[in-house]
């Protein structure tokens, strides 16, 4: 009477050869996962550039935050010509915004903050804005440098 099966010979042929394909196949993943993460970052920077230039052009070439509201607040809500908060948007009035509806969050390290002049790589804030340049970046320190 014969046994029918498989000997350990081919068990471990069966292994190996899984583990190769899994070597090959999981980096995959990982750098997919990154290019997906470096896609949503590049679309979220040209979203809210675009809407500083916006806001430059309608306050006279102020950058958000130069009147007495924040970056953040300046782009996600009314503000006069002068860059001060205001309530509600009128016809003619020359109220303003709001540019976006939130800060998009940074997909690197997960924050929706705006620094100012030099945070990038203190992984407090998702973005800077170079109040003298007008440079608005992401900080993702954590995973390329900044953009």
């Amino acid at each position: 009477m014969r046994k029918t099966g498989f000997t350990l010979i081919e068990l471990l042929i069966v292994i190996v050869v899984l583990g190769i394909l899994a070597a090959i196949v999981v980096p995959q993943f990982t750098d997919a996962s990154t290019d997906a993460k470096t896609s949503s970052l590049v679309s979220n920077l040209q979203t809210v550039r675009s809407q500083i230039q916006m806001y430059k052009i309608q306050h006279t070439g102020a950058l958000p935050g130069d009147g007495t509201a924040s970056v953040s607040d300046a782009l996600t809500k009314y503000t006069d010509a002068d860059g001060a908060l205001t309530l509600v948007q009128a016809p003619g009035t020359g109220v303003y915004g709001p540019y976006l509806q939130a800060i998009p969050k940074n997909p690197f390290n997960d924050l929706a903050t705006i620094g100012e002049d030099g945070t990038v790589g203190d992984s407090a804030t998702g973005w800077e804005l170079n109040t003298t340049t007008g440079a608005f970046q992401a900080d993702d320190s954590a995973a390329h440098g900044a953009l």
